[in-house]
C-alpha cells in the first residue's frame, strides 16, 4: 500500500474543517470552548489523528481490512508505550486474525468449534506489535510499539497500520455495519473520538505509477486531544532569565503537583538520595509512571529562557529543556514556542526548526527539536538529562524592546502540552524599570547636589 497517496485521500476528507477554522467567528467560539475542554489547540487548530478503515476484499463471512492511523498533529507525537484502539462491534463480528497488530484480550470464543477466533470480544483493544516481529507477522507502517511520530517532526513515521480479518460481518456495501464507540488512548486518555463516517474509497498507486486501485468500502474516524482530559496536572514548567537581571524567576511553585510525602509518599525523590537507585527500580519502573526529583514546581520537564546578550542589530536567547522524570527518557522530544521575533530568526543552533503559523501569514510561532543521533534524546534525569541551544533574532526597530517583559515568550509547549509559565508581574525587569531602582539611582544625585551647594554657601 502506498502511504503517500493515502494520506492525501485522507487530507482531502479532513481538510474541509481548514477553511471553516479560519474564519473569525468559529475562533472565537473555539477559543471559549479551550478554556473549558482545551480540546481545540490554537496553535494547531487542524490538528486530529485521523483512523481510516479500508476493506481491501470479501471472505466468506465478513472481510479483510487495512486500519491505518494518521496522526495529522503538528508537533503532538504518540510515545511509548504506544497507542490504544479501542472500538464496539455493531453486530456479533469477531477477529479471525490479524497482522501488524493484536488485540489484548481474546474473550470469550466457546461458542466456535474447531478454528478459534483471535478475538471474540464486542469491544476490542488493539495495539501495535513490537519491533523485532517476524517479517510474516508485519505489513507496511507497523510494528513500531505504537510509537507515531509528529506530522512536521517526522512525516515518513506519522502513520501506523494493521491488517484485520473480520467474520461473522456483512459481505457486501450494503450489509456491513460500522463499528461505534471508538476510542484511542496513547497510552492514557486524552483522545475524544468522533462516529465513524463513510467516504469515498481509498484509491492506491501502484509503485510504477501505471496501475491505480481503490478499497472496497473506507470509513474514517477522527480523534482530538485535550491535554484536560490527557493528565489532571501539568507536565512541564518554564523558567526565566536575563543578562540584565540578577533574578532568575523560577518555575511557579506546585506547578506541577506539590510534595506530599504523607499522602502520596514517593511520588518524587532527592537527587543526592541514597536510595536513589532503588527507587527508581522499585515499585512502577515497568508502568511508565513519573519519579520525579523533589523540587518547588514537582514538573517533569523544565524549560528555562535566558536572554544572554544584546548586540546593536542583534540579540541571543539561551534555551535549555531539564529532565526531572528518572523513569523517562524523551525520544523525539520537540518544543514549540510563541514569540513575536520568531519572524526576525536570524540562526539557531544545534536544534532544528519549523515555523507553524496558525495564524495565517503571522509568523510567530516556532517548533524545535533535535537533531537525529545528536540530541534528539533528551536523557532521564541526571546529569545528562538536558539540552539546550541558543537563538539569534534580529532586532525590528518597530516592535524591539526590553521592557515590560516583551523578549520573554507568550507561550512554551513541551511534546504538545502547554507549559505554566510565571506570572508577568514576575518577570526579569530593566533596572530602570524598577521603582526601588529608580530612588536607589536618585539618591547619589540628590546627594552631590546638596553637597555641592553646601561647598558654594561655605566658600563665599
Amino acid at each position: 500500500m502506498d502511504l503517500s497517496s493515502s494520506i492525501s485521500t485522507v487530507r482531502r476528507h479532513t481538510s474541509k474543517i481548514a477553511p471553516l477554522a479560519s474564519t473569525p467567528v468559529l475562533f472565537i467560539l473555539l477559543s471559549s470552548l479551550a478554556s473549558t475542554a482545551e480540546a481545540y489547540d490554537p496553535l494547531d487548530p487542524n490538528g486530529n489523528v485521523t483512523i481510516k478503515w479500508d476493506v481491501m476484499q470479501w471472505a466468506p463471512d465478513g472481510y479483510v481490512a487495512v486500519v491505518t492511523i494518521f496522526n495529522f498533529q503538528q508537533y503532538r507525537h504518540i510515545q511509548a508505550p504506544g497507542w490504544m484502539l479501542g472500538w464496539t462491534w455493531a453486530k456479533k463480528e469477531v477477529i479471525w486474525s490479524m497482522v501488524g497488530g493484536q488485540a489484548t484480550e481474546q474473550g470469550d470464543c466457546s461458542r466456535f468449534k474447531g478454528n478459534i477466533p483471535h478475538c471474540c470480544k464486542k469491544d476490542p483493544s488493539v495495539v501495535d506489535l513490537l519491533p523485532g516481529t517476524p517479517y510474516n507477522m508485519q505489513i507496511a507502517n507497523c510494528c513500531k510499539g505504537g510509537i507515531i511520530s509528529s506530522w512536521v517532526q517526522d512525516p515518513a513515521n506519522a502513520a501506523s497500520s494493521f491488517q484485520i480479518s473480520v467474520g461473522a460481518a456483512g459481505t457486501t456495501n450494503k450489509t456491513v455495519r460500522v463499528p461505534k464507540n471508538f476510542t484511542l488512548k496513547s497510552p492514557g486518555p486524552g483522545y475524544t473520538c468522533g462516529a465513524a463516517k463513510i467516504v469515498k474509497p481509498s484509491r492506491f498507486v501502484s509503485q510504477d505509477g501505471r496501475r491505480t486501485t481503490q478499497a472496497l468500502m473506507t470509513w474514517n474516524v477522527t480523534c482530538t486531544y485535550s491535554q484536560f482530559l490527557a493528565q489532571k496536572t501539568p507536565t512541564c514548567c518554564v523558567s526565566l532569565s536575563s543578562f540584565y537581571n540578577d533574578t532568575i524567576v523560577n518555575c511557579p511553585t506546585c506547578s506541577c503537583g506539590c510534595q506530599n510525602n504523607i499522602t502520596q509518599p514517593g511520588s518524587c525523590v532527592e537527587g543526592d538520595s541514597p536510595y536513589l537507585a532503588s527507587a527508581i527500580n522499585g515499585p512502577g519502573k515497568s508502568s511508565f509512571t513519573p519519579l520525579v526529583q523533589c523540587t518547588s514546581h514537582m514538573c517533569p520537564i523544565r524549560v528555562h529562557w535566558h536572554i544572554k546578550l544584546n548586540y546593536r542589530e542583534y540579540w541571543r536567547v539561551k534555551i535549555a529543556i531539564t529532565n526531572f522524570n528518572y523513569r523517562m527518557n524523551y525520544t523525539q522530544w520537540n518544543l514549540v514556542i510563541q514569540h513575536p521575533s520568531f519572524d526576525n530568526l536570524t540562526q539557531i543552533f544545534s536544534f532544528n526548526y519549523n515555523s507553524l503559523t496558525p495564524y495565517g501569514g503571522i509568523n510567530d510561532t516556532a517548533m524545535l527539536w533535535g537533531i537525529k543521533y545528536y540530541n534528539d534524546l533528551l536523557m532521564q534525569a541526571g546529569p545528562y538529562g538536558n539540552v539546550q541551544s541558543e537563538l539569534l533574532f534580529r532586532k525590528d526597530p518597530s516592535t524591539f524592546t526590553f521592557q515590560k517583559g516583551w523578549a520573554f515568550p507568550r507561550r512554551i509547549y513541551f511534546n504538545g502540552d502547554n507549559c505554566v509559565m510565571p506570572p508577568p508581574d514576575a518577570y526579569p525587569r530593566l533596572p530602570n524599570d524598577s521603582p526601588q531602582l529608580k530612588g536607589s539611582l536618585c539618591l547619589p544625585v540628590i546627594i552631590l547636589w546638596a553637597t555641592l551647594t553646601w561647598l558654594l554657601i561655605y566658600v563665599r
